[in-house]
């Protein structure tokens, strides 16, 4: 890719959807996904071990469950964002508790926003992104160009 020639990602009608939520966020996720039952279902999900198996449960939805997040999860979804198989994260994480695994999860959002990806951390943000008719349609964006970080000089 030149550096002046733009790459579009397009983000078909069906999102490939990751779900994380720490121990403290589970509940607050899955009352939120049960109250958003029928547009999930029209979705791919993918998510974190138990938060994975919650949302299944919930849903009566079939989720692909990775590792639990300390224990490889994060970085698993992290993968996913960066070899372009997540098109949506919804990470319900907890700003007033340590987390053990607490860079995987700075590496998680950083990679999110990295690769230019819609990302809700909160319910609040999560309603508006389902909400927004980008999620039931196809939507192209930009991708960032990262040439000149790639050609530079070491």
């Amino acid at each position: 890719m030149t550096e002046d020639k733009k790459h579009i990602r397009t983000l078909e009608k069906r999102k490939k959807i990751a779900l994380i939520a720490h121990d403290n966020k589970k509940k607050d996720l899955i009352e939120w996904a049960i109250h958003n039952k029928l547009a999930l279902s029209k979705h791919s999900l993918v998510a974190t071990g138990t938060t994975g198996r919650l949302v299944e449960e919930a849903l009566d939805q079939p989720v692909v469950k990775l590792l639990s997040g300390p224990l490889g999860g994060d970085q698993q979804i992290g993968a996913m964002i960066a070899t372009g198989d997540i098109d949506v994260v919804f990470f319900f994480f907890d700003p007033m508790e340590a987390q053990p695994h607490d860079s995987d999860v700075k590496a998680l959002l950083r990679l999110a926003v990295a690769w230019n990806l819609p990302m809700a951390c909160d319910r609040t943000t999560a309603d508006f992104l389902m909400t927004s008719r980008f999620m039931s349609d196809v939507y192209e964006y930009e991708l960032p160009n990262y040439t000149h970080y790639l050609n530079r000089n070491i």
